[in-house]
């Protein structure tokens, strides 16, 4: 009896970018070396209560001194992109004035290595370390840091422009203004709503400030981008009231950033649901027309649904929502609206494993912005990890969960979505915010109290993706 042919696995396109990402404060360490100065998250970690057990990225896992080792973790398992962020504190100490050539120093021994070794370095301005002295005049709720952003924003790509090509502005600017302004779980651990809203919209006028000053000194090929933690949301039941919750969540989680960055408008709807609160007038003639620049590319941060319901009855805790939310709330217009615990398997994070979340933003996205090409820029997640006898790292859930997500992307494909790459979050078990190093998201395993870096068997099935570019299955799958 003849056999029937194998079907074949799936297939990614040849140049589709292999990638891994992390942060600067998440990993880099060294927090007082070479000129840098206090950030946001520095002051933040040391105010006690805001960080599980205390914990602070002063050392993270050393990444300013173990690069080198870090990059060729990163060649072993056929990477071919790191995204990273620049320190804003480490290049420009106050926020303003010339930069600290040790700082640039750095990032050029980065990309320098990352070149050599064949992997594409792919640099985030700001994913979320505030100089300080810049929260102290004001932070983003005031006008002046977007003007700093701009002039920090070239100076770094003038300096790096010739080795990277690939850059985004801002990482999940939601979460920089809404859990750092409103919630108050993130540094700066502020709890105004109308600061959260006057936040969100310098946010996106030091984004579109930015593209205009890196426009101004990178080379015609650099492509630019914004990477947006945008939330794929579902209603709890079809009532009219649900869907409301629906759409107020869409307004202020994602169209405060993809109606000003993509269209050139707020949404109207934002405006009237957040009237009691503000009248906007902080919004200027022409600021529209500066955070509307052409992007090269959209960067979308993909972890979980968000379910929510009109009212507040049978919500989940505050902290269970996949967003970090606290006393407060980080919803400004949203008060009322109810979250609630997605079906289905859980990650130590409590967040629901779901990939169609992730291929209806994206096939959402293609179907609204056919012509911007996408790239997922972060998806991942955390299990409870331990080293076996061995000195190994088995994690077959990661690798279940990547599995899913990838063939998730591999459909929006299908569905027209054009995306270009894939950055597995985290290159490394790293800081993690709030959590401090309670959660683990690495492909590569470490030991908090050595540092040494271990492969967990998800990056090896990683790397096997990444070297053939087939969606080959897990084993036991």
């Amino acid at each position: 009896m003849a056999l029937t042919p194998a079907a074949p696995l799936p297939r990614f396109p040849a140049g589709f970018l292999w990638g891994a990402a992390t942060s600067a404060y998440q990993v880099e360490g060294a927090a007082a070396e070479d000129g840098r100065t206090a950030s946001i998250w520095d002051t933040f970690c040391r105010t006690p209560g805001k960080v599980f057990q205390g914990h602070t990225g002063e050392v993270a896992v050393d990444h300013y001194h173990r690069f080198r080792e870090d990059v060729r973790l990163m060649a072993e398992l056929g990477l071919t992109a790191y995204r990273f962020s620049v320190s804003w504190p480490r290049v420009q100490p106050t926020g303003r004035g010339p930069a600290v050539q040790q700082g640039l120093d750095f990032y050029r021994r980065l990309a320098d290595e990352l070149l050599a070794a064949g992997i594409t370095p792919v640099a985030t301005l700001y994913h979320w370390d505030l100089p300080q002295e810049l929260e102290s005049a004001g932070g983003w709720p005031g006008r002046s840091t977007a003007e700093r952003f701009a002039e920090y924003a070239a100076l770094v790509g003038e300096a790096l422009g010739d080795r990277i090509g690939h850059w985004s502005t801002l990482n999940e600017p939601w979460c920089s203004a809404f859990l750092g302004y409103g919630s108050g779980v993130h540094a700066p651990g502020r709890t105004d709503p109308v600061a959260a809203l006057r936040a969100a919209h310098h946010l996106n006028l030091g984004h579109g400030r930015a593209v205009t000053a890196l426009r101004g000194v990178l080379p015609a090929t650099a492509r630019l981008s914004v990477a947006l933690n945008l939330h794929a949301l579902r209603p709890l039941t079809g009532s009219a009231a649900d869907q409301d919750a629906v759409r107020r969540i869409d307004a202020v989680g994602n169209r405060v950033f993809l109606g000003p960055m993509l269209e050139g408008a707020y949404p109207e709807d934002l405006l009237a649901d957040t009237a009691h609160l503000t009248d906007w007038a902080f919004v200027r003639p022409g600021d529209h027309k500066e955070i509307h620049q052409p992007l090269d590319w959209l960067g979308v941060n993909y972890y979980t649904p968000t379910v929510v319901s009109g009212t507040p009855e049978g919500a989940a805790p505050a902290r269970e929502d996949g967003h970090g939310g606290g006393t407060a709330s980080p919803w400004p217009g949203a008060d009322q609206v109810g979250f609630h615990r997605a079906p289905g398997e859980r990650t130590a994070m409590g967040w629901a494993v779901d990939p169609t979340g992730l291929h209806q933003l994206l096939t959402g996205l293609a179907h609204r912005h056919p012509e911007l090409p996408l790239m997922v820029t972060e998806n991942g997640a955390a299990y409870h990890d331990e080293v076996g006898e061995d000195g190994g790292v088995d994690d077959p859930e990661r690798t279940a969960y990547l599995h899913a997500h990838l063939a998730a992307i591999h459909r929006a494909a299908a569905d027209g979505a054009d995306v270009r790459g894939y950055f597995a979050w985290s290159l490394l078990d790293n800081f993690e915010w709030a959590y401090g190093y309670e959660k683990r998201f690495g492909l590569v395993h470490v030991d908090h109290s050595t540092l040494t870096r271990t492969p967990k068997s998800s990056a090896r099935w990683y790397a096997g993706v990444a070297r053939s570019g087939e969606l080959h299955p897990p084993v036991g799958l």
